[in-house]
C-alpha cells in the first residue's frame, strides 16, 4: 500500500481509536513517519458512518476539555442539589435573643407607629406584644444601617430585667416564616410580611396604657397616693435604664403600660432608640410636647432629655390632662424654648411635687437631675394623709391646657 493514502475500513477505525488520546500523540506519530523522509499526516475519522477524515492536528482538544469540564460541573451541581433537596441541612441555632417563629401566634393589631405596627399575639403560649418595624421604604443604606443598629441593641435588650421596665421576650431579623392576620381577621395565615422587617416580643400587659388611665379620670382625678406610686414606678424604671446607658427618647403616656395590679411599666425603651439611630444624636426625636428645648432646637443631648419628658408627664398624671393639646410645633417651639414657657402647676398641687416638676423640666439640661436623685425624692414624700390630689375639674370649666394664656379648648 502507498504509504501517503489515507487507510480505509478497520483499519482507520484501529487508528482512529489510537489518536483518541492527545495532541502529543498525533505530533509523535507524524514526526516518526517524518523519520522516513515520508510526509504522512495523521488522520482521524469524522463520523461512524462516513468515510470523510480530518487532519488530527486540526482538532481543539483545549476547548473539547474546557466544554466537557464545564458538561462534568453541570451534572456535579444537579446531583448536589437534588441531595440537598431530599436531606436539607438543619438549621443554624437561634443566637441568645432570637426567637422561634414558628411559635408566635400573631392575632390582632392594637397599635401603630411610625416605624412599624404592634400585634397582640402568643408565643410558645405566653400573651405577649409583637412589634413589626419596616425600613423598607428609606433605601437599602438606611435599612441596612437600622438592622445593624437592631442587632447591637437587642442583644443588650435581652439582658434587661427590671420590675418597670417592660419583659422583653425576643426578635428576629428574618421575617419569611411570619404571617399578619388580615385586618379584622383573629388568624396568622394572612399576608406574609416583607423581608426588610425586623419583629420585637414583649410581654402583653392587661392594663393598657397611662394615657387611657389619664384620660379615663380627666373628671374625676387619680388619689395623690396613686400620683405618686405611678411617678416612682416610671422614675425607677427610667432610672435603670440610664444605669444601662440607654436613652429612651420618646418618653410619654402612650409609653407607659399597666399590668392587672396598676404597676407601671416603661414600653418601647429600645425601639424608640434603633428608630432614631443617629451618630451625634441630634435632630427632633420623640412627641411634641414632651421633648426637651435641646431636642426641639435640633442641638446635641443625652439621657437628660428622658428627665425633662419625665417632668411633663408627671404633670399630665397629676393634672390627669395633656400639657400642650392641639398645639403645632411653631407654638411650642416659639413658647417653650424662646419664653421658656411650661404648664400651669395648680396651686393644689404638693410643693414636694411641683419641685420635682420644675427641676426636671428645666431648660438648662445640666440643671435637672438624675432620675436616681427623682427616686429620692418621690420615696420621701408623704402620702399618708391622703391629702395634696388634684382638685376634680367642674363640670362648668373648660379642659385643657392654659399655660399660654388661652385656653385652645374653649
Amino acid at each position: 500500500m502507498d504509504p501517503t493514502m489515507a487507510p480505509t475500513g478497520a483499519a482507520a477505525r484501529g487508528r482512529s481509536r489510537s489518536f483518541g488520546g492527545s495532541s502529543s500523540n498525533a505530533a509523535g506519530a507524524s514526526a516518526g513517519a517524518g523519520g522516513g523522509g515520508v510526509n504522512l499526516d495523521a488522520f482521524v475519522r469524522a463520523g461512524a458512518d462516513k468515510e470523510g477524515y480530518v487532519r488530527a492536528d486540526k482538532i481543539d482538544l483545549k476547548n473539547l476539555d474546557m466544554q466537557l469540564e464545564k458538561t462534568r460541573s453541570q451534572v456535579w451541581l444537579e446531583h448536589q442539589r437534588s441531595h440537598r433537596a431530599a436531606s436539607p441541612q438543619p438549621a443554624a441555632p437561634l443566637l441568645e435573643w432570637e426567637i422561634d417563629l414558628a411559635k408566635l401566634d400573631i392575632q390582632n393589631q392594637i397599635a401603630h407607629g411610625t416605624f412599624g405596627v404592634v400585634y397582640r399575639g402568643t408565643y410558645d403560649g405566653h400573651d405577649v406584644a409583637v412589634k413589626v418595624l419596616d425600613w423598607g421604604s428609606d433605601g437599602q443604606e438606611s435599612t441596612a444601617k437600622h438592622r445593624e443598629a437592631f442587632e447591637k441593641e437587642v442583644a443588650v435588650w435581652q439582658k434587661l430585667d427590671h420590675p418597670n421596665v417592660t419583659k422583653f421576650v425576643g426578635a428576629s431579623m428574618g421575617t419569611s416564616q411570619l404571617k399578619i392576620p388580615k385586618k379584622g381577621s383573629t388568624s396568622s395565615s394572612g399576608r406574609p410580611v416583607p423581608n426588610d422587617c425586623c419583629v420585637v416580643v414583649v410581654d402583653y400587659l392587661h392594663g393598657g396604657t397611662l394615657k387611657t388611665l389619664l384620660y379615663n379620670h380627666r373628671d374625676k382625678k387619680l388619689s395623690y397616693k396613686k400620683v405618686v406610686h405611678l411617678a416612682l414606678d416610671l422614675a425607677r424604671g427610667l432610672s435603670y435604664l440610664h444605669s444601662k446607658k440607654i436613652m429612651h427618647r420618646d418618653v410619654k403616656a402612650e409609653n407607659m403600660l399597666l399590668d392587672r395590679k396598676r404597676t407601671l411599666k416603661i414600653a418601647d425603651f429600645g425601639v424608640a432608640r434603633v428608630e432614631a439611630q443617629s451618630s451625634d444624636v441630634t435632630g427632633q426625636t420623640g412627641t411634641l410636647g414632651y421633648m426637651a428645648p435641646e431636642v426641639l432646637q435640633g442641638k446635641p443631648y443625652d439621657h437628660k432629655c428622658d428627665v425633662y419628658s419625665f417632668g411633663i408627664l408627671l404633670w399630665e398624671t397629676y393634672c390627669c390632662a395633656m400639657a400642650y393639646p392641639n398645639y403645632s410645633l411653631a407654638d411650642i417651639s416659639y413658647h417653650v424654648v424662646k419664653l421658656g414657657i411650661r404648664p400651669d402647676i395648680p396651686r393644689c398641687c404638693p410643693r414636694a411635687l411641683s419641685e420635682i416638676m420644675t427641676r426636671c423640666w428645666d431648660g438648662n439640661p445640666d440643671n435637672r437631675p438624675e432620675m436616681s436623685e427623682v427616686v429620692t425624692l418621690l420615696e420621701k414624700i408623704d402620702t399618708g394623709s391622703g391629702k395634696g390630689g388634684m382638685t376634680p375639674v367642674d363640670d362648668h370649666v373648660a379642659h385643657g391646657c392654659s399655660c399660654f394664656g388661652f385656653n385652645r379648648s374653649a
